[in-house]
């Protein structure tokens, strides 16, 4: 099966008509994804918090829903995986990467998967454990 990771911000443009050119991209590219979308705890969260900032808690029930259904599929995290993040982190200071996009990078690297659905350039900067590059949705 095809599995695309899922950065905070599709998820929210998605599901929010608010975010213009962004939400109409993303909608768009959702309904030509094939197999699953991974995402992680730490990007739910952030999704979460700014779900919140532009709709209250209808937004976040939006994003519940989104996240409910049966094509978005939520990464389990260990304390090893935690590790490994704050290591990217730290090799990321300059970026400066965040918990979320370390938690992507992290299961990129266990799940073996290159393709991620993001609105962030930063993953154009960061290198998976190969040293090769991140292949971004939308383009």
């Amino acid at each position: 099966m095809t599995v695309t990771l899922c950065d905070a911000g599709p998820l929210l443009a998605i599901i929010d008509p608010h975010q213009g050119s962004d939400h109409v991209r993303c909608a768009q590219q959702i309904k030509e994804l094939r197999g699953i979308l991974v995402t992680t705890w730490p990007c739910v969260t952030e999704a979460m918090h700014l779900a919140d900032k532009v709709g209250g808690q209808s937004m976040q029930r939006g994003l519940w829903r989104l996240l409910s259904s049966n094509c978005v599929e939520i990464e389990l995290l260990t304390k090893e995986d935690g590790h490994r993040m704050d290591a990217l982190m730290h090799r990321y200071s300059n970026v400066p990467m965040d918990w979320a996009d370390a938690s992507l990078c992290v299961t990129a690297e266990k799940r073996s998967v290159r393709r991620i659905f993001t609105l962030d350039s930063d993953f154009r900067i960061y290198r998976l454990v190969d040293g090769g590059f991140f292949e971004i949705i939308p383009a």
